[in-house]
């Protein structure tokens, strides 16, 4: 009898064990994992780029308000000039957090099955422009010509394929990329005759190059919204430490208030930064258009993503749309947001799987 009940209870055990695992593992795996908040990180590696559609970036770091929110936590920002390489960073651990562009977003949460990321804020909308040379009027007076964008699957590498292939050119426009100082040079050279790129760069080509536009990305979205830039960070890092991603979004929230409140102190601190980073500041009338264009915002229009992921399978930059369900954690910034007497920010399902 003591055997049986031996032999009995272990069955049960085993049993409870295969039914435990079963429910992980239909709930989306890793996901379940209880999230064990071990207080304030010691540092946090943040990524950004030197355009002006990472302003808020920009104004944060410049201002001081990122460390300001976060104390004790060493801030480590580190400069990107494009997202494939941040996505790198961050899949590789090097990263904690990163402002993007929408597309490499993308891309992370997909080449981690929807494990390492997660999509916590957005920072700007709008601001990405086709400018071509001035004897161009017509998408088809692009057949033959050279067009560039920043990297080989950037938000504005999928942009321009996507835009190509509904016009019908797909394959009759040579794409080619460059990084974006270069591409300026060689547009006054003659060398490229269009280019699909983010502010500031799209406003010097045609302050500083005679360039013109073609196509405002705006005009292809529904009420002129679509996610330029976003911030997003490693969904262990965001388990682990909330404390300090709740922090990063307090400055982030400062740093949109104060270029909503003081336009011409928010562009100074974007200017500053700019020289610092690249050893050239921003002419006014340059920073004046390229800000023009861009909307700061904490949105990070997160019901546009399933056509984002489209898009990049229209581009012909993957081969298969993304499942972006279950993306997007907003948790954080509307706790913040709450805290703060403002409006939350609507994930549109993209929190759900």
């Amino acid at each position: 009898m003591q055997t049986r009940r031996i032999l009995t209870a272990a069955v049960a055990a085993a049993v409870l064990a295969t039914l435990g695992a079963c429910s992980r593992v239909d709930r989306g795996g890793d996901d379940t994992a209880p999230a064990v908040d071990k207080g304030p990180a010691a540092e946090l590696r943040l990524g950004y780029f030197p355009n002006v559609t990472h302003a808020a970036a920009l104004i944060g770091l410049e201002k001081g308000l990122f460390a300001k929110e976060l104390g004790g936590t060493r801030l480590t920002p580190t400069k990107f000039n494009a997202g494939p390489e941040e996505v790198n960073a961050l899949l590789g651990g090097s990263l904690d957090a990163g402002f993007i562009g929408s597309g490499p977003a993308i891309n992370a949460y997909a080449k981690s099955n929807g494990e390492a990321v997660r999509l916590i804020a957005g920072a700007t909308a709008g601001g990405a422009q086709l400018v071509v040379r001035s004897d161009i009027g017509t998408p088809q007076d692009l057949v033959g010509k050279t067009v560039v964008t920043p990297q080989l699957g950037n938000t504005q590498d999928v942009s321009l394929k996507k835009w190509l292939k509904d016009k019908g050119l797909a394959g009759e426009v040579q794409v080619t990329n460059l990084e974006n100082a270069q591409t300026l040079d060689a547009f006054k050279k003659g060398d490229v005759q269009a280019a699909w790129l983010p502010e500031p760069w799209s406003s010097r080509l045609v302050l500083e190059a005679g360039a013109k536009v073609l196509v405002d990305e705006k005009q292809l979205w529904p009420n002129g919204k679509f996610p330029t830039t976003v911030l997003i960070v490693r969904t262990q890092y965001l388990r682990d430490h909330p404390q300090t991603v709740q922090s990063l979004l307090r400055g982030l929230v400062n740093a949109i208030d104060l270029a909503g409140s003081a336009r011409s102190d928010a562009q100074a601190a974007v200017n500053k930064q700019l020289k610092e980073l690249t050893g050239k500041e921003l002419g006014k009338p340059v920073i004046e258009r390229a800000w023009a264009n861009i909307e700061l915002t904490l949105d990070p229009i997160a019901g546009t993503f399933p056509q984002l992921a489209r898009d990049a399978v229209t581009a012909g930059v993957t081969k298969e749309a993304a499942d972006v369900a279950g993306y997007a954690d907003l948790a954080a910034l509307n706790t913040v947001l709450r805290q703060l007497g403002k409006s939350e920010v609507d994930p549109s399902g993209l929190d759900k799987k």
